[in-house]
């Protein structure tokens, strides 16, 4: 297993804010958008935000492949448990990601295509 990146410096309570930000968009239905937009206009001057927004869009759009896959897949009635199985297990790692936002440490995401770095 690959250890989650490490920081030259501590996370400051303005970047703490923004990853925890990042999370909280994720979870309310700005899975990709809301924590994007805080990456691209943060990530040149935060090392924080720029691995934890890269942890957490490689995640988010790794799951949004797995919903394509089980909505094809409700198709054959086993999408539908794919999807709700899928729908608890985002929510859970978010909220680990945005505890660990919280501690100002990266969380590195189980199960995450590696899209940006």
């Amino acid at each position: 297993m690959e250890n989650p990146p490490t920081l030259p410096t501590p996370a400051t309570s303005e970047e703490k804010n923004l990853g925890i930000l990042m999370h909280v968009l994720s979870l309310f239905g700005f899975s990709l958008i809301g924590p994007l937009i805080v990456w691209l206009i943060k990530k040149d001057e935060s090392s924080f935000i720029r691995a934890q927004g890269a942890e957490l869009l490689n995640f988010q759009l790794t799951m949004l492949i797995f919903a394509f896959v089980g909505l094809v897949l409700c198709l054959v009635v086993i999408g539908f448990f794919l999807l709700a199985a899928l729908a608890v297990f985002t929510f859970v790692m978010t909220i680990i990601g945005l505890v660990k936002a919280i501690d100002g440490k990266i969380y590195k995401f189980p199960v995450a295509f590696k899209f940006i770095s």
